[in-house]
């Protein structure tokens, strides 16, 4: 039996793959002068975070500000980028609360968002490092033109409390020239105005390789490549071997030869597809298929099952980084050791 002693359904993490994928990364960054700020959303483990800064990150990138708070809570991280729109006085009340323990950088793509900022960090001990985010074409947040990045730069450097750091983006995939082009002409205008830009944070796992091909950014930010996923895998960015996290199930019921039913759904390999068919992949079992999940049982089927009620299987998830958010603690292995349990520090920081 696949690691008996642990119960199903739970979420594995093989350290061996986790820190060869932090080490590789890392090492591509270096080789070509970037920066990297790994995004902790697919882990949420501070002890994972302190390993990436231990390779060579300069800091992390959060979402939320109670995903920052959890993370530093232990020490030994303390430069942080929070790449979300920040709003409302208890937020930024908060945020002020967390600049005093670490250095902290965030973003905004309105004037409204970045008033709202000022008006917390007035008389703070030094002023809140802000980024102008950038929609260089993927279509969620950010400015829309590289004139209304240099304008909303001129904005925060007006207001107090407030220091104007750079630009962010998180780019299109396979448009790297385009991105080039926009953030470029951006920090040729706003210099032109008279700012330094001194960061330019770009970044996505889905491009990692691709990362030097956007020259003008300083840093980037990438989440998923310390775990990888099926749906990395089907993009070619990785293979089976470099999947860290998986998904540990029971077998249930063998209704038919053709059909079985597992003890995870959707509460923990999600619902996510991300343009793949099916649920997550078996390992070792490339033909069967999770064509269906209900809350609490996943429906595997292949033209001969060949499982058995008690038999375990290992499922690599579409996405990675939903899946850690489901459960509030995690397995961690190295081969078929298991080493520890351990909280999933940051789980459910969602505001």
């Amino acid at each position: 039996m696949i690691f008996p002693t642990i119960d199903t359904p739970s979420v594995l993490v093989d350290l061996d793959i986790a820190e060869a994928n932090i080490d590789r990364f890392q090492s591509y960054c270096d080789a070509h002068g970037l920066g990297l700020r790994p995004h902790i959303k697919t882990h949420k483990l501070p002890m994972l975070a302190r390993r990436q800064i231990a390779a060579g990150a300069i800091g992390i990138t959060c979402q939320k500000v109670s995903e920052a708070e959890a993370m530093i809570a232990d020490g030994g991280i303390d430069d942080v980028l929070i790449t979300y729109n920040i709003l409302g006085a208890d937020k930024t009340d908060r945020l002020r609360r967390l600049a005093e323990r670490v250095a902290l950088t965030v973003v905004a793509d309105s004037a409204t968002v970045a008033k709202g900022l000022a008006g917390a960090f007035q008389g703070a001990a030094r002023p809140l490092g802000v980024l102008v985010e950038c929609d260089t074409g993927a279509g969620r947040c950010g400015v829309q033109t590289p004139a209304a990045a240099r304008d909303l730069a001129l904005e925060i450097a007006r207001l107090g409390g407030l220091r104007f750091a750079g630009l962010m983006t998180y780019p299109p995939i396979g448009r790297e020239a385009a991105v080039q082009s926009w953030l470029q002409e951006a920090k040729t205008l706003i210099e032109a105005a008279g700012l330094a830009v001194t960061t330019i944070s770009n970044g996505g796992t889905p491009g990692m390789w691709q990362a030097h091909e956007v020259p003008a950014a300083t840093e980037y930010r990438a989440g998923t490549y310390i775990y990888n996923d099926r749906s990395l895998q089907a993009r070619g960015l990785c293979g089976w071997d470099d999947c860290a996290l998986t998904v540990l199930a029971t077998v249930v019921s063998v209704p038919t030869e053709t059909r079985a039913i597992i003890d995870a759904g959707s509460k923990v390999l999600t619902s996510d597809l991300l343009g793949l068919q099916g649920y997550g992949h078996v390992l070792g079992r490339p033909d069967i298929r999770i064509d269906a999940l209900s809350e609490e049982h996943g429906t595997l089927h292949a033209e001969r099952i060949g499982l058995s009620v008690g038999e375990r299987v290992r499922i690599v998830p579409n996405h990675a980084c939903v899946v850690t958010n489901m459960l509030d603690r995690i397995e961690l292995v190295r081969g078929a050791r298991h080493e520890v349990t351990a909280p999933v520090m940051a789980r459910g920081r969602v505001w």
